[in-house]
């Protein structure tokens, strides 16, 4: 027999003195790290099964669990780290790739965390959001160079848009990589709100389509789901490329996640895999892209807006150029701290770039080049709060994604687990007893609530700069300034240096 190297990454602390061995912990744990000792009559626990979930700790009725990280200890070495020798041993013992869920964890910079906000002071009063009207209604999509008005009334079509009420719209997460419910939950937030959610590369399941006009249908690589039917069902269509967590590969949803109702809605057999490619096999230039964002605009009757996403990556300010040209109305660009339901680790923390620098890099690209307007730009991969959605409009976003952020807030606990399928908080599994833990009316108003909050700081923020609506501060680059920043950084990222 083989021996096993790999230790317990966390340790269950049980207090005998609090625990009353009712059970709740083993019916509770999905990795089933909780049993029940018939011989000794007492709950124990099982370390190597642990994920950190914190289901256990919360639902204790006596609090007598903690989880800690295990405290084993390697000989100190700052080249052959804890985690390096760890991921060596898994990869020693299973001869497979490390897979891993939610976003990149290494200690890259934030830049969000290195820019400051400007605000008003004595000859530039500031606005009180209290008295003053403050609008953060947003409007995605191609916008005219100018505006013809006849009898004060615009005198030509504008080409289609996609009306937000804030600049936050719910990312690109699918059907089988997270449950129904939680879809369900994001669909019922962005409707209250006034908001879009993302339906991902999944399809769209028959009890969402009510929800239609505050939905983005996705076209991805593998087609699921995708149907006239489909194309109509949304406000807009979005073509996936690229994904920030995985730029250049594609995706994977295991044959044990595709129950029946994953099976109808993407159009697959129950229990095949369902395999996204890494290329659209129809795509292999500029040009090729062209055909499909017109192709799906010809089956819209061109009323709905197209989107593209893509990763950021080194010459992301190029590609974007090309797909602005190419006739897409919105691009979408997701930096490499995005969010995943499953990903190679090596993948995830070593592919594509921040999209604060992404973001800063198209935006001055496309005004350059003058077609700025021919595009609205959606900023994704990790926004965790108000304060990071202002400063992405100030570097020149229109409106961001969120996703782990929305995932949070119905209760993910950022075990990274996701593809294990047996999320304890009912989001990313497809277990019907696991699924049912996610109730969509309390975790659609956990979302609403989080929006609103969030409203309510960025009118502060605004009001604060003395400004009355988000479209002011769109690319408006001297609300920031940088610190701990190089000078290259700084130029990059369009801002100059606090103090100056």
């Amino acid at each position: 027999m083989s021996i096993n190297y790999l230790t317990p990454e966390f340790v269950i602390e049980r207090d005998r003195d609090r625990c009353i061995d009712c059970q709740v912990c083993v019916r509770q744990c999905a990795n089933l790290a909780h049993s029940f000792d018939e011989e000794d009559q007492k709950v124990v626990s099982d370390d190597s099964k642990c994920v950190n979930c914190h289901r256990c700790v919360v639902l204790c009725p006596t609090r007598a669990l903690t989880i800690k990280r295990n405290p084993l200890e390697f000989k100190e070495n700052a080249n052959w780290t804890p985690k390096a020798i760890r991921e060596i041993y898994k990869q020693a013992e299973t001869g497979g790739i490390l897979l891993t869920g939610m976003g990149n964890d290494m200690p890259y910079p934030i830049y969000w965390d290195h820019i400051l906000l400007n605000a008003s002071q004595v000859t530039n009063p500031s606005i009180d959001p209290l008295r003053e009207p403050m609008e953060l209604k947003t409007f995605l999509g191609r916008k005219p160079e100018m505006l013809r008005v006849e009898d004060g009334k615009l005198a030509e079509k504008l080409p289609p848009q996609l009306e937000l009420e804030m600049p936050v719209m719910f990312s690109a997460m699918s059907f089988g990589s997270i449950s129904l419910n939680a879809c369900e939950s994001m669909a019922r937030a962005a409707s209250e709100v006034g908001i879009m959610y993302n339906t991902g590369e999944g399809g769209l399941h028959r009890n969402l389509r009510k929800y239609g006009k505050n939905t983005i249908v996705q076209v991805a690589s593998g087609r699921f789901g995708v149907d006239p039917d489909y194309l109509q069902a949304g406000a807009a269509i979005e073509i996936k490329i690229g994904q920030g967590a995985k730029p250049g590969i594609g995706g994977h949803l295991p044959g044990e996640k595709v129950g029946e109702e994953v099976s109808a809605t993407r159009m697959i057999p129950i229990g095949s895999d369902a395999i996204s490619p890494a290329p659209h096999h129809d795509i292999y230039s500029i040009e090729d892209l062209r055909q499909l964002i017109y192709s799906l605009k010809e089956a819209t009757n061109y009323e709905k807006p197209v989107s593209v996403k893509i990763a950021a990556v080194h010459n992301v300010a190029a590609i974007c150029s090309g797909i602005a040209r190419a006739g897409a109305d919105i691009i979408a660009i997701d930096g490499y701290r995005g969010g995943t339901g499953a990903a190679p680790t090596r993948i995830r923390d070593n592919v594509g770039i921040p999209v604060e620098l992404a973001l800063a890099a198209v935006d001055s690209r496309l005004r350059e080049e003058g077609i700025r307007n021919q595009v609205s730009l959606v900023c994704a991969g990790s926004i965790r709060n108000s304060a990071d959605i202002i400063k992405a409009v100030a570097l020149g976003a229109d409106a961001v994604y969120i996703a782990s952020a929305a995932l949070i807030a119905m209760g993910c606990h950022m075990c990274q687990k996701c593809y294990t399928g047996k999320c304890n908080w009912g989001i990313a599994t497809q277990d019907p007893n696991l699924t049912k833990r996610l109730n969509p009316e309390i975790a659609s108003r956990r979302l609403a609530n989080l929006l609103h909050a969030w409203a309510h700081e960025m009118k502060e923020m605004l009001g604060g700069m003395g400004i009355n609506a988000i479209e002011s501060l769109r690319g408006n680059r001297l609300m920031l300034r940088g610190v701990g920043l190089s000078d290259r950084e700084l130029k990059i990222l369009g801002i100059k240096a606090a103090g100056e």
